[in-house]
């Protein structure tokens, strides 16, 4: 599952436009984001802003088995089969 910061809406436009599969949550209070890491201060260009983390953790039985905090879009779905194997 996915969790964004973004509207109902907005997820629902990104679901259709990507035929996302999977189940997208919405927390714009940024409450869950926080306390799961993945939303806090960034750097970009020697701008400082609050933002969203691409971080993901591999939950079993609502354990948290690994956590990926440097998450590479191109290898992140062969880095969690490979953490679940």
């Amino acid at each position: 599952m996915g969790v964004s910061a973004d509207s109902e809406a907005k997820q629902k436009k990104f679901v259709e436009k990507y035929n996302f599969p999977y189940l997208m949550l919405c927390d714009e209070s940024k409450e869950m984001l926080k306390s799961y890491k993945a939303w806090g201060p960034k750097k970009f260009m020697g701008r400082e802003y609050e933002g969203i983390h691409r971080i993901s953790y591999l939950i079993k039985n609502g354990i948290i088995k690994c956590v990926f905090d440097k998450v590479n879009t191109k290898t992140h779905a062969n880095d969690v089969l490979n953490e679940t194997n």
